[in-house]
């Protein structure tokens, strides 16, 4: 985010945008699978823009390829990413190294093993 007012105002809109379209697709869950399946689509899609504008490219290829291999972690990552975003607690881009440290300190904890040999 380069601090722009034009830039500022415009992602207010969008945020404020993203929270009409969330409540409407609260509100219509009741009506039918048609709408909800319609509100699914449409949130991906921000998760996805949200993903696009705040991660570089090796950054993204990286969450990718951590999707591919475990799915759910994968998620997981995207989820608190979306998160940061919207909080505002992200300063300019995600890149390839600060993803590493994000996937490091999200890798749930593996058990490691000590073997000695007599």
């Amino acid at each position: 985010m380069s601090g722009s007012p034009d830039e500022e105002k415009l992602e207010e809109l969008r945020q404020k945008k993203m929270e009409q379209l969330q409540e409407q697709a609260e509100g219509q869950q009741g009506q039918g699978g048609a709408s909800q399946e319609a509100a699914q689509q449409q949130a991906e899609a921000q998760k996805k823009a949200l993903l696009r504008q705040y991660l570089t490219d090796d950054a993204r290829k990286r969450l990718n390829t951590v999707k591919m291999s475990k799915p759910q972690f994968g998620e997981q990552v995207e989820r608190q990413v979306v998160t940061l975003a919207k909080s505002g607690r992200i300063q300019g881009k995600i890149d390839d190294d600060k993803m590493k440290k994000l996937l490091q300190e999200l890798k749930p904890d593996s058990k490691s093993f000590d073997i000695t040999r007599r």
